[in-house]
């Protein structure tokens, strides 16, 4: 279990960064105006420099990356239940998102922006939780239509 775990933090890594390059990327092409913006204004200002900005954001990019991870093992613990994976794993997300999302300027610094920025982390993490849940449910019964056509062959 340790082993998957530092292996899926160190994968997480380079994609949490990759991720976190192609987030820039949309964002500017939506909001930029024709220019690329690696980071909020906010950081940039706070750090003097851009450059100094974009090397902590991309770091913290692959902190998250390897955090959520690290952090995906918890879906094959089988023997704890689908609640307890779940709270766990939001847990875990939850404490390693907020913090990098404050230092990164990626939610304004106020009780409402971080109140906001949680809400729609929250309901981001419901929405792909459901989708998930949903594709896995499916997938079950497609195995099991599959085990009882086999069942029921046996017995004709």
């Amino acid at each position: 279990m340790k082993r998957k775990i530092v292996l899926r933090s160190l994968l997480g890594f380079p994609l949490g960064l990759a991720l976190g390059y192609m987030i820039t990327i949309i964002i500017s092409l939506i909001f930029a105006d024709g220019y690329y913006s690696p980071c909020v204004p906010e950081l940039t200002t706070s750090m003097e420099r851009e450059i100094n900005a974009v090397l902590l954001q991309a770091f913290l990019c692959g902190i998250l990356g390897s955090g959520f991870g690290a952090a995906s093992v918890i879906w094959e613990l089988e023997n704890w239940g689908l609640v307890r994976q779940t709270g766990i794993y939001f847990t875990i997300v939850s404490v390693i998102m907020m913090p990098i999302a404050f230092v990164t300027h990626w939610m304004e610094h106020s009780l409402k922006g971080i109140l906001s920025y949680f809400g729609i982390f929250f309901i981001i993490f419901v929405v792909i939780w459901v989708i998930q849940y949903v594709i896995a449910k499916r997938n079950v019964k497609k195995m099991n239509d599959v085990l009882y056509k086999k069942k029921d062959s046996r017995y004709e």
